[in-house]
């Protein structure tokens, strides 16, 4: 018998809640303010399942990114409504538009100032190579701080304990236990494949490709920043993927910062939010299907 291939889930956190995706569902579970937990679950429908060509390296990344923007804002949409935070979830062109305007407000946030605010570093150096690079550090200094800042409201350090409750019980599933609240609770709420990670590495990667294009024009190089986007995310993508499935001791150095980046995106659940994440990871794993 040809042993089992090793199933792996990802997630989300949500507004009171979490949203869990297996290989061939998406389930969220919220709490609502009733008390009891309802839970969303639909089919995943993967363009790359159509054309496979969307399945090759690099590509496959992009793809991914995408459709996790999509599901990600629908289980948003869904968990608002269920906690009773919004009357009805966002139709399809209200969540179009919302990406549309969450993009244009990262793009501004972390391409368009750190790349403008460069500029003025160019009275220090000519050498293209270290402008770059210190735009890149400026850039990730934003992303730091962005990060630093939300985590002080309250509602977002909620949605932050929900974060370490998907990571706990995908730990617990990943490691062969029983999806049991005693189980769950001694695991770590920092996870190799978290998303948190992903943004750092977009954060790295991208310094090291800007480092080699030079310094052209204010709106050239804001140009370049948003066209090289997807390669970054598709290179990002990949790392992250090795990461995840990596037992070398080199790779989890690198992965390291990422993980302490994780201690501030992730806090200690409360058995009532493990219990949200087990209903979600249980809707979506192979076993249950």
């Amino acid at each position: 018998m040809e042993p089992q291939k090793k199933v792996y889930v990802g997630g989300q956190a949500v507004i009171e809640g979490v949203m869990m995706r297996g290989p061939g569902y998406i389930a969220t579970a919220v709490r609502e303010p009733s008390g009891n937990i309802t839970v969303k679950k639909e089919e995943l429908k993967s363009i790359a399942d159509r054309y496979p060509i969307l399945k090759k390296p690099l590509i496959r990344g992009v793809v991914a990114l995408a459709e996790s923007l999509v599901y990600g804002m629908k289980a948003l949409s869904f968990s608002a409504q269920a906690a009773g935070e919004e009357g009805d979830e966002l139709s399809n062109k209200e969540i179009a538009m919302t990406m549309l305007f969450s993009l244009a407000m990262a793009i501004g946030l972390f391409v368009i100032i750190p790349t403008y605010a460069a500029k003025f570093l160019h009275s220090t150096t000519d050498d293209a190579r270290i402008l770059n690079t210190l735009e890149g550090i400026l850039r990730l200094a934003i992303f730091l701080a962005y990060i630093a800042a939300i985590s002080m409201m309250k509602d977002i350090q909620r949605v932050f304990q929900y974060h370490g409750a998907e990571h706990k019980t995908i730990h617990a599933y990943e490691a062969g236990l029983p999806l049991t609240v005693e189980n769950i609770r001694s695991m770590s709420t920092l996870h190799p494949r978290c998303g948190t990670n992903f943004m750092l590495i977009v954060m790295l990667v991208s310094i090291v490709v800007f480092a080699f294009l030079g310094w052209p024009d204010l709106w050239l190089r804001i140009v370049s920043r948003i066209v090289l986007l997807p390669l970054i995310a598709g290179v990002s993508y990949e790392i992250i993927r090795f990461a995840g499935r990596s037992q070398l001791r080199w790779v989890a150095c690198a992965i390291t910062p990422g993980l302490w980046l994780q201690k501030m995106t992730t806090r200690e659940p409360s058995d009532d939010q493990i219990e949200v994440a087990i209903k979600a990871l249980e809707a979506v794993k192979p076993e249950n299907i």
